[in-house]
């Protein structure tokens, strides 16, 4: 009877534990348009854990992120899977995003874009399906200060668009 009830505390312990340690799959892109320079920049935190798993079922299964890694490889890899996952218009007309690098951040990876030459916005619409591919419950939050003013969206996989106009 003693084994019985330890291993019953043992099977509630670990329930409720694992009932606890419920993920939450986020990532936050923030965007700002800088008028004096003609440059929307864009900066994208997404966990290093999440992001190192989406990567190596992606591109190489033995990837790991860390500053004492193959930066090199891994930026090629960063870089594809972004611009495949960020889709920005801007005026009506798709932007070309630049990939300028990243830097790690404690358990977050930041990524660094640049939408270049922008003489005035209008319009801005962004796709963002970054990590839906891994993820159905992710979340993709978006903070905008585009023309002085601040506006934000939260991105879900049946939901991935956000539109502005000024």
């Amino acid at each position: 009877m003693k084994i019985f009830k330890s291993v019953l505390v043992l099977a509630l312990i670990m329930s409720l534990a694992s009932a606890s340690a419920h993920k939450y799959y986020v990532s936050i892109t923030k965007i700002e348009y800088v008028k004096e320079q003609q440059s929307v920049q864009i900066i994208t935190r997404i966990f290093i854990d999440d992001f190192e798993r989406l990567l190596k079922e992606r591109f190489d299964d033995k990837i790991v992120l860390d500053v004492n890694a193959d930066e090199t490889q891994i930026d090629s890899y960063i870089k594809k899977y972004l611009l495949s996952r960020l889709k920005i218009d801007i005026n009506g007309k798709q932007s070309i995003i630049n990939f300028i690098g990243k830097e790690y951040d404690g358990d977050v990876v930041q990524c660094y874009l640049e939408i270049e030459k922008v003489e005035s916005i209008k319009s801005f619409s962004i796709e963002n399906s970054v990590l839906y591919d891994l993820f159905s419950d992710q979340k993709n939050i978006v903070r905008t200060h585009i023309n002085g003013k601040d506006k934000s969206f939260i991105l879900i996989p049946e939901n991935d668009k956000g539109m502005l106009n000024f």
